[in-house]
Order: structure tokens, then C-alpha cells, then sequence
């Protein structure tokens, strides 16, 4: 076995299901070695952003490893922005780069794609990852691929792995996985006991789930928690689509201000608000109608347990929720909620089309067909999913990073064989849209539904006198038979359920809805979360 065979067996047992990638020619040797060795399917895109953004989309829906290949300099650095976003909002991201062989780094002269020094590459991917290796030494590289890829799922965020191109072929032990590190017993059911006093105690208990749930493979046992502990559950915004297929009694998303107001009257009025994997960010919280103490509320999250000013350090999310349902017994209690409804029924008639219009669209779909998971970009596209029924969704929440949606999409389907949903803006669209011309060589077919206003809309919203945010309306529908794809541009409603029928209809192809919306029109929740950010921004 080499080097290369022994990672790529070490990524599969560690839950990595393929790799995406694009090819350069310090990674040409270990793209050779992927191709030939068949160990994991290997999907090349367009450009490196899209790349991380599909890898990325894949750990998240699978909770297991995505995987990312690059070339050194030109190739890894190209995308960062996208593993940043990994990062932040704690996807189990592996990253992998070419690099320069040995004797290359000794020859004297500076190499093509190097930035400041050949090591400047690792040195910025420490900022981004919680892991890095160089692969070159084959006889320690078992060790560290093992320590690496234990990080990316045991912190769920991204690490680095470097190969030197002169290595990859080394002959090279197999991947020896690292035991599990289990928490302290004792301070673990001192806190399990912290917290059923804590929750016991409340008048008004709410259990909050977060991205951290979906991360570790959670939702299930969650579900049973909320159930035993008779809680009503929300999620985070950024958690949404969390335990939408499974029985837990959820409410629904809390968004402060943009939110339903019982939703939000529930979250901010609670005396026993319990935080379960979720991202304290601005995203999640900066439009709270009633400002959140948060020193009073519970919060399980990067392995730690804090409760007021108390902090148990070193408990895994999956041990405290293990932990918890050992300690709670099963009741036969029937714990029911009432969910705010979602809008159905749209009238197919000439009118002109408004995001509350899509969303409705898509619930009807979804009453008639079933659902379908949904990879959403940043903008009104992704608040106007918070009108959606609850389905999986794989979005940025939190780092907000434009050209997610279309490659996400892609990665969606590659790692769950399911047909998505694909909700972008026209903006992000002309960043990463173009990877839709892959999807005819591996067989994907997405239905894509393109907000068009020829518009940064959601930059207008908060600065509306610059016209710097217009945009040019481009063909789309026009150009997606170039790629393999149909298209079609709607201007009313009852154009846009024809072609929503159409693409439902139609496998095989990528599915193109390019939607007319007049600049200004914005989803009510997009509405007032800007109203909310604007009134706690303003001068006081």
C-alpha cells in the first residue's frame, strides 16, 4: 500500500463517501493514484470555491468526512473563502493539497504558485482549519492522518493534509483510527445533574437545537430527549431543517424580530433556555426582540457545558445527550405542539411572482411530490426557505458567503442520491452557477430556482441609495442547454407552476426556473430581520 492508498482508505473508514475535486500539477500524482485506486469516487467541478463548497455540503448532509482536492498555491488558495465558511460554521471539511517535492524545495529557486514562502500555504490554512499535516514522512504519516482526520470529526471542523507530489507513491502502513476519547464520568453526570435541576426548576423550559445536532448524527436522539423531557423544541436559524424528519415536537425557527411572534415570545421568555449545539452568532441572535441573557441559559456546544458562570470543559455533545436519555426515563406522555403554518395554495394566474410566491410553490410541491432536501445560497433566497416547510437544508447561516447554493446543491445529491432543491439569487448565481455544466457527466439533476431582480437585493436593503448593487439581467435560461440543462424564464405565477411541474416531470436533466422578481420585493421574514438589524444598529 502507499501513501495515498492508506489516506484514502483512512478518509472511507472515517465516513467519507467522495471527493471533489480539480487537478493541477502538483496534485497530478495523487489524482492518478484516487482515479486508478477507485477507494473513493472523485468528482472534478470548475473552480476551486465550488469545490469546497460541495465537499463542504456533503459532511454536512451525511455527517461524515467531505473531502477537497487541490493543487498547491493557485489551487488550495483559491479556496479559502470556502473553507473559512467550513470553519465557522463547523463542517468536518478535509482538505487536500499537492505540494512541492523535496527536491524541489531545496532547488533554489522560488516555484510557480508560491506565494511568499513555500510554506505560506500551511501557514494561512492554520487560521481555517483545526488540524494540519504534511505528509513527508511516510513512516509517521500513519499517525498523523489519524490524529487529523479524529480532529475533523471530533471538533467538526475543517483540517489540512499536505502532500508533497514525490511522496505519494511511498510505501506506507495502513491507518490505525484513534480511539474515542471518553469524557470524565463523574463531571459528566454532575453536569447531567446541573442541568435536569436547571430545567426542573423553570416555569417555561425551551430546548433550542443547533447545527451541532445535525453535525455529530444527533437528530434521532435529540428527538427522544425533547419527547421525554416534554419540551417544545425550536431551532436556530441556522439550524433549520434540523429533525424535520423526525417525531420531536418542534415549533419551528426562531428569528427574533423576523420570526412567529409565538415562536419568539417562547425563546425570549423562557427561564430555562437550553442551547444544544448551537453557534451563539449574530445570525442566530442579533435580532432578538428581547435580548437573551445568556448567562442564564444552558449552552452545550464546541464540548463544553455552561450553565450561568459554570463551565464543564471536555464533554462531547453526543456523551451529555447519551448521558441525558440514560438519566430520563421513557413516559408514555403525549407531548403535542401547534407549528405556525406555512403558505399553501398558490393561485396560478398572471400576476407577477414575489418570494412569498416561491415558497408557496415549493410547499405545494412538496404536499404533491414529497420532499425534496434543499441547498440554499445567502440573500432573501435563504429567508424565504424559512417559509418552507421544515425539510433538509444545507445553507451559510452564519458566514453568509455568496456562491454556496449551486455547488452545495450538487454535493447534496452526490452524497445522499436525492433530487434537490436549489435556491439562489441571480448575484451568487454568476459567481458558482456555472458548476451546473458537471452535473450531465455524473448523472445529477437538480431543480434550480434562480431569484432574479438584477439586484444585490439584500445589499440594497441596507444601503439602498448606491447603484453599485444593480445588476445586468443576464440570459440564464438561455444558457443551460449550453450546459446540459433546461431552462426557462417566468414572469407570472402561473408560468412558474408550469415550470415547476415541467422540472418535477423531467429526470436526468438540471432543471433551470429563471424567476423574474422586480427589484424592492423582498420576503416578509427578509423584511424584518433588516428592520430589526436597522433599529439595533441605529444611534442611540
Amino acid at each position: 500500500m502507499n501513501l495515498t492508498e492508506s489516506l484514502l482508505h483512512a478518509l472511507k473508514a472515517h465516513g467519507a463517501k467522495q471527493i471533489f475535486g480539480i487537478p493541477g500539477d502538483f496534485a497530478l500524482p495523487y489524482f492518478r493514484i484516487i482515479e486508478q485506486s477507485a477507494i473513493l469516487p472523485l468528482h472534478t467541478l470548475s473552480h476551486e470555491p465550488g469545490v469546497g463548497f460541495a465537499a463542504d455540503a456533503c459532511g454536512r448532509i451525511s455527517g461524515g468526512l467531505g473531502v477537497a482536492a487541490v493543487t498547491y498555491g493557485a489551487g488550495a488558495l483559491n479556496m479559502v473563502n470556502a473553507v473559512a465558511s467550513a470553519y465557522a460554521e463547523k463542517s468536518p471539511l478535509v482538505v487536500l493539497s499537492g505540494g512541492p517535492g523535496k527536491g524541489e524545495s531545496q532547488s533554489g529557486f522560488l516555484l510557480h504558485h508560491q506565494a511568499k514562502t513555500l510554506d505560506s500555504q500551511f501557514q494561512i490554512y492554520k487560521e481555517i482549519t483545526c488540524d494540519q499535516i504534511r505528509l513527508d514522512d511516510a513512516r509517521r504519516a500513519p499517525a498523523d492522518i489519524a490524529r487529523a482526520l479524529a480532529n475533523c470529526l471530533r471538533h467538526s471542523r475543517p483540517v489540512y493534509i499536505e502532500m508533497p507530489r514525490d511522496m505519494v507513491a511511498e510505501p506506507c502502513l495502513p491507518v490505525t483510527p484513534e480511539p474515542a476519547i471518553e469524557p470524565d464520568p463523574e463531571a459528566l453526570d454532575a453536569c447531567v445533574t446541573d442541568i435536569l435541576q436547571r430545567l426542573a426548576a423553570a416555569s417555561s423550559p425551551v430546548l433550542m437545537a443547533g447545527v451541532e445536532v445535525r453535525r455529530f448524527g444527533l437528530e434521532a436522539r435529540v428527538a427522544e430527549l425533547s419527547r421525554r423531557l416534554a419540551l417544545p423544541v425550536v431551532t436556530s436559524f441556522m439550524g433549520r431543517g434540523l429533525l424535520a424528519d423526525a417525531d420531536a415536537p418542534l415549533l419551528g425557527t426562531y428569528l427574533g424580530v423576523a420570526g412567529a411572534p409565538e415562536i419568539t415570545g417562547l425563546v425570549e421568555n423562557s427561564d430555562g433556555l437550553f442551547l444544544l449545539g448551537v453557534i451563539v452568532s449574530d445570525t442566530n441572535f442579533a435580532v432578538s426582540e428581547k435580548k437573551i441573557d445568556m448567562r442564564k441559559t444552558i449552552q452545550a456546544l464546541g464540548g463544553q457545558v455552561t450553565l450561568g458562570y459554570h463551565t464543564y470543559a471536555q464533554l462531547p455533545l453526543a456523551a451529555l445527550v447519551d448521558r441525558l436519555l440514560a438519566r430520563v426515563p421513557a413516559s408514555g406522555k403525549v407531548f403535542s405542539v401547534t407549528r405556525p403554518a406555512f403558505p399553501h395554495g398558490m393561485v396560478a394566474d398572471a400576476a407577477g411572482i414575489t418570494p412569498t410566491d416561491i415558497a408557496t410553490a415549493v410547499n405545494d410541491l412538496m404536499a404533491e411530490h414529497g420532499k425534496f432536501p434543499i441547498a440554499s445560497d445567502v440573500g432573501d433566497c435563504l429567508f424565504t426557505a424559512m417559509d418552507i416547510e421544515h425539510t433538509a437544508l444545507v445553507a451559510p447561516g452564519y458566514y453568509a458567503t455568496m456562491g454556496f447554493g449551486v455547488p452545495a446543491g450538487l454535493g447534496l445529491q452526490a452524497a445522499t442520491g436525492q433530487r434537490p432543491l436549489i435556491l439562489v439569487g441571480d448575484g451568487a448565481f454568476q459567481m458558482t452557477g456555472w458548476e451546473l455544466g458537471n452535473c450531465r457527466r455524473y448523472g445529477w439533476d437538480p431543480i434550480v430556482l434562480l431569484f432574479n431582480n438584477a439586484s444585490w437585493e439584500m445589499l440594497r436593503t441596507f444601503q439602498p441609495e448606491s447603484s453599485f448593487n444593480d445588476l445586468d439581467r443576464w440570459g440564464f435560461a438561455e444558457m443551460a442547454a449550453g450546459m446540459g440543462g433546461d431552462g426557462v424564464r417566468v414572469n407570472t405565477r402561473a408560468e412558474f407552476k408550469a415550470a415547476l411541474d415541467r422540472a418535477v416531470a423531467t429526470r436526468g436533466r438540471f432543471q433551470l426556473i429563471d424567476i423574474t422578481l422586480p427589484r424592492g420585493v423582498l420576503s416578509d421574514t427578509l423584511t424584518r430581520f433588516v428592520a430589526g438589524v436597522k433599529r439595533l444598529n441605529a444611534p442611540k
